[in-house]
């Protein structure tokens, strides 16, 4: 009896239906999920994100909102939400906009593998896909804006800093106490 009160629970929750919001409000919508971001929040702000988008389809502030909550949630197997945020990204209208921004995806979803652990042999692409978005943004950027050096220089770094961790990991541990043996003379 209990899995078919279960069931029942399911299909009420069903009957819901989401609520548009209005046009007006889209601006102030637009500042919530903003502040949703703020407090690492970022299912809120994708919520919010989803019912501009509903109203207002191409919103270019709403799509760039979207991505970046989809890419706060990355974590070592979120290869659905990298997918729709690469998605949404390429949506952007300005080339400069979709190149920085897909590299930004590229390179969250190599950091969230690289805080799980992941061999940096299979995060490496990511990186490598990460820096080849930051180049051609590099290439597209507005005069005095260097987001895409930054987000470069933030890549390679990440990568030295794993490329050293690796490097100590396959190094010999020595332990003086039990290991040193001295030469007799």
């Amino acid at each position: 009896m209990a899995l078919a009160h279960g069931a029942a629970e399911r299909l009420a929750v069903i009957e819901y239906a989401l609520k548009r919001i209005h046009p007006d409000g889209v601006e102030a919508a637009l500042g919530k999920a903003d502040r949703y971001r703020e407090l690492n929040q970022p299912a809120e702000a994708e919520s919010i994100c989803r019912d501009v988008l509903a109203v207002v389809p191409e919103d270019q502030l709403a799509l760039r909102m979207l991505g970046l909550a989809l890419t706060d949630q990355f974590g070592p197997a979120t290869a659905e939400r990298f997918a729709e945020a690469q998605q949404v990204f390429g949506r952007l209208r300005d080339a400069y906009e979709r190149a920085f921004y897909a590299g930004l995806a590229y390179e969250r979803q190599a950091k969230a593998q690289l805080a799980a652990q992941l061999p940096l042999r299979s995060i490496r692409p990511l990186f490598d896909q990460a820096l080849a978005r930051y180049a051609e943004a590099e290439k597209l950027r507005p005069a005095g804006n260097d987001d895409a050096n930054l987000r470069w220089n933030s890549c390679v770094r990440a990568l030295h800093g794993a490329a050293g961790a690796a490097r100590h990991e396959g190094e010999a541990r020595v332990d003086w106490e039990t290991d040193f043996v001295p030469h007799e003379r």
